[in-house]
């Protein structure tokens, strides 16, 4: 069973995602909140899997509450889902660096929506809509973003840093294997091993670190 905390300051948005989640096999919502304050208090009660996190909500916004969220050592197993109006927002790379597995816009479809909280909750990121790409790079090469390479950027090897690199152009695993041509298998691995040496909770963190290494264009 999938528990899901919902997080929108819009009581028709909450109303909506509970009836559509609550009516899938699988999902339980396990509450709401309409403020940012109020969904990290609830998380903290309810332990969720996955949260859907509205980024402008009163009081703390969805980037304060999931960077609270993900410090939460009693909360290592929730991930968050960021849900922005907007196909290209400001703030979704401050999301993804605050600790967000990864982001929606709130008019995608039902079972995408579905697809996508099933996804993360499976430990994987939600990198493959094609907005990722474009928010990623609008954002993340803007010129007040310096470069800061990660402490353990030289523990990977050459294959490794490519790997990465094609990992923050929101390729999967398939996609890469096809760029490099090599067996999909020995992709997966090669995002697994650099995963491991950069200490990244997810290919989402991985897209924040290439960035701030200036692996990413």
């Amino acid at each position: 069973m999938i528990r899901i905390l919902l997080a929108d300051d819009q009581h028709l948005v909450r109303y909506g995602l509970r009836v559509l989640l609550e009516n899938e096999d699988g999902i339980e919502v396990v509450g709401d909140a309409a403020d940012g304050l109020g969904v990290v208090q609830l998380a903290e009660r309810t332990r969720p899997d996955v949260v859907l996190m509205d980024i402008r909500m009163p009081g703390i916004d969805g980037i304060e509450a999931t960077r609270r969220i993900m410090a939460n050592k009693d909360l290592a197993g929730t991930k968050v889902i960021v849900l922005t109006t907007f196909d290209i927002d400001e703030h979704v790379f401050d999301a993804l660096h605050a600790g967000a597995s990864g982001f929606l816009v709130k008019d995608t479809k039902p079972a995408e929506l579905l697809q996508a909280v099933r996804l993360v909750a499976d430990g994987d990121a939600l990198l493959s809509p094609s907005v990722t790409r474009r928010v990623v790079r609008e954002f993340a090469n803007l010129a007040s973003r310096a470069v800061r390479p990660h402490p353990r950027l030289a523990s990977l090897t050459d294959r490794e840093r490519e790997t990465v690199s094609l990992v923050a152009e929101g390729l999967n695993n398939d996609e890469i294997a096809h760029r490099l041509v090599i067996s999909p298998a020995t992709a997966r691995t090669h995002v697994s091993r650099a995963m491991v040496k950069l200490a990244a909770r997810d290919r989402a963190q991985l897209v924040v670190f290439a960035y701030q290494s200036g692996l990413a264009d």
